[in-house]
């Protein structure tokens, strides 16, 4: 082959390769400027009376431990999670339910809210208590990545509090390669707030670029999605849920042990807003 067919072939051999590498792994664009609607996509403002809103609201349920050795029971009964004078009421119960000395609940909002991006605001007052341990946190809803479990498919800690530690608000993501178990934390920034004493709006808003947490609009910890991150860093381009609940003991909200003369405790929720991410004009 002369030199001239050789190059003719190479260049060929080139543009073949870039176009099925394009089919392959297509080029993503995204806004460079985003802002968030005012106008929710999704919400609970608990002007009801009863059981949890159940077309947007589903149960976890169980007393098997939840992977931290917790010391409730999740069950779905009134008792634990109800609303009332226009308050979402999470309820830890100090009692024997399934194999447990203790009921909660976890609510959840996966198949009935899921999300790609946007600003979450969640109004609520926190229970108080050595032992107690509520959070506002988001998971990944579908197995996307890697094991298809935790860590791979991310955690967005909106809220997250133990009440041996009174007042201090922790934010928090955890990824594959960020998360607690690896000692290679991004997060778990720390804000003081009077949290059982007052309500608070916890929020987060997420981006492509980033994930912030704020308290009453006051930004307390970020998350920069950076340009070379891969699925491991970054799971958070795909549609996550809602979970609220009160978890008691564990391996975080258990160090100092648990006050039983604390209970019954309550996690109140004034409302629940979502509104999506918008290109800003």
């Amino acid at each position: 082959m002369n030199l001239k067919l050789f190059i003719v072939y190479i260049a060929f051999a080139v543009i073949s390769i870039n176009c099925n590498a394009q089919q392959l792994f297509p080029k993503v664009t995204t806004p460079s400027k985003y802002e968030f609607s005012k106008i929710p996509i999704w919400h609970d403002e608990f002007d009801y009376t009863g059981k949890p809103d159940s077309t947007k609201w589903s149960y976890d349920l169980g007393d098997h431990g939840w992977g931290n050795h917790e010391l409730q029971n999740y069950t779905d009964l009134a008792k634990n999670a109800r609303v009332e004078n226009g308050r979402l009421i999470i309820e830890a119960i100090k009692e024997k339910s399934g194999t447990q000395a203790y009921s909660s609940a976890r609510l959840i909002t996966k198949g009935k809210g899921d999300f790609l991006y946007g600003k979450f605001e969640i109004k609520a007052k926190l229970p108080a208590g050595r032992g107690t341990w509520p959070a506002i946190w988001m998971l990944g809803s579908t197995d996307s990545y890697g094991n298809k479990g935790w860590p791979d498919n991310g955690e967005i800690d909106i809220m997250e509090h133990v009440g041996f530690d009174p007042n201090r608000i922790h934010g928090n993501v955890h990824t594959k390669a960020f998360n607690h178990t690896l000692k290679t934390n991004k997060g778990n920034k720390i804000m003081t707030v009077n949290a059982s004493s007052e309500f608070h709006v916890y929020g987060c808003q997420w981006t492509p670029e980033g994930i912030s947490m704020t308290i009453d609009g006051v930004q307390f910890f970020k998350f920069k999605h950076e340009s070379f991150y891969g699925w491991e860093e970054w799971p958070f381009d795909k549609p996550f849920h809602l979970l609220l609940n009160i978890a008691i003991g564990g391996d975080w909200g258990g160090q100092k042990g648990v006050d039983d003369s604390v209970f019954p405790q309550k996690m109140e929720v004034d409302y629940v807003r979502v509104c999506p991410m918008v290109e800003k004009k």
